[in-house]
C-alpha cells in the first residue's frame, strides 16, 4: 500500500530514467494527470496518454532524454511536502527553483499549478514538489 502518491509517483519517473527506459506506467488519479499535464507543458516529458482499465487508470508517460548526451531532462525531482510535514506557501512567499530555471508545483484552490501561474495569480498552497 502506498502512502504518499506522489513520492511513487516521481520515484517511478527517477527509477525509469536511471534505468534509460522511453516510457514508464503509473497508477492515475486526478492530482497525478494534471501534474502530468503540467510537465508536458512544460517541455520535461515528451509526451503521454492516460488509458482506462477496470480499475483506476494507467498514465504512460513517454520520458525525454537530451539527444546529444542522453542524459534525462529531468535532472532532479525532490519532494517538498510530504504526509508528515506538509510544506504551505504563501504567493509572495514562494521560493524560486535553480534562480527561476526550475520548476515548482503547488496544489492551490484553483488547482495544481507551477510557481509562476500561482504568483501571477496570487495564489499560495502545498509545495507539492520541486524539479530541475
Amino acid at each position: 500500500m502506498v502512502t504518499d502518491p506522489i513520492a511513487d509517483y516521481l520515484t517511478r519517473i527517477r527509477n525509469a530514467q536511471m534505468a534509460g527506459h522511453l516510457t514508464v506506467e503509473i497508477p492515475a488519479s486526478n492530482l497525478k494527470k494534471r501534474i502530468t499535464e503540467i510537465l508536458y507543458e512544460q517541455g520535461y516529458i515528451f509526451k503521454y496518454t492516460f488509458e482506462e482499465d477496470n480499475k483506476q487508470g494507467i498514465i504512460k508517460i513517454a520520458l525525454k532524454y537530451n539527444q546529444q548526451t542522453k542524459q534525462p531532462v529531468i535532472q532532479n525531482m525532490e519532494r517538498v511536502s510530504r504526509p508528515g510535514l506538509r510544506q504551505y506557501s504563501k504567493s509572495n512567499n514562494i521560493r524560486r527553483v535553480m534562480n527561476g530555471l526550475g520548476l515548482a508545483i503547488l496544489s492551490t484552490s484553483k488547482g495544481v499549478l507551477t510557481d509562476k501561474q500561482a504568483k501571477e495569480q496570487q495564489v499560495g498552497g502545498e509545495v507539492l514538489f520541486v524539479i530541475n
